[in-house]
């Protein structure tokens, strides 16, 4: 099988996993765990980003090594392909990653936002971040009113199909052979 069949698979099979997730997720109220599924589903996302923004042959270089379960290597051989390189790149073109991707971060890793229950982890953020999600939450999803963190959770299930799918979309361009800028696709 062709290692994008393959790697496509792999992408759409996490992300099914991560909207049923979500919807468990959400009825049994486990806010820190629906950051970090809405997280993960925007790593698969800044990945595929950061995959057609590559040349194809470069572009096939990065999926065969991710279906074999190697990590994705600088062109130039040195270092390795950055989290934080694919999220700058996944900005440029989105204009909202950095913001949640570091917001999810918080809840992937422990961090001062576990104390959800007793502190506002909206409060607790920068505020140029808190007002960036709240926007972003706004413009896509038409809330919250309040930027408190309870008013935000439950958008956190829009977030993730609105994520969900802009990723199925830029996983259907993978395939592409025709060597297009990264703004030309969005």
């Amino acid at each position: 099988m062709d290692s994008v069949a393959i790697f496509t698979r792999q992408v759409l099979s996490r992300s099914n996993d991560h909207k049923r997730a979500m919807q468990l997720l959400a009825t049994a109220n486990i806010p820190s765990q629906m950051i970090a599924i809405l997280r993960q589903e925007l790593d698969s996302m800044v990945r595929v980003i950061y995959l057609l923004a590559q040349e194809p042959a470069r572009r096939r270089i990065l999926i065969e090594a991710s279906v074999n379960g190697q990590q994705w290597q600088q062109s130039s051989g040195r270092g390795r392909v950055t989290d934080r390189e694919m999220v700058e790149l996944a900005q440029e073109l989105q204009g909202w990653t950095r913001s949640v991707y570091k917001f999810g971060c918080a809840f992937i890793h422990l961090s001062n936002l576990h104390d959800y229950n007793d502190r506002d982890p909206m409060q607790l953020l920068v505020i140029e971040d808190c007002e960036a999600i709240i926007s972003h939450c706004r413009f896509y999803h038409g809330g919250p009113e309040h930027s408190s963190f309870t008013d935000l959770l439950p958008y956190l299930p829009m977030v993730l199909d609105k994520v969900s799918g802009n990723l199925e979309y830029y996983l259907e361009q993978l395939p592409e052979e025709v060597t297009r800028r990264p703004d030309e696709i969005w």
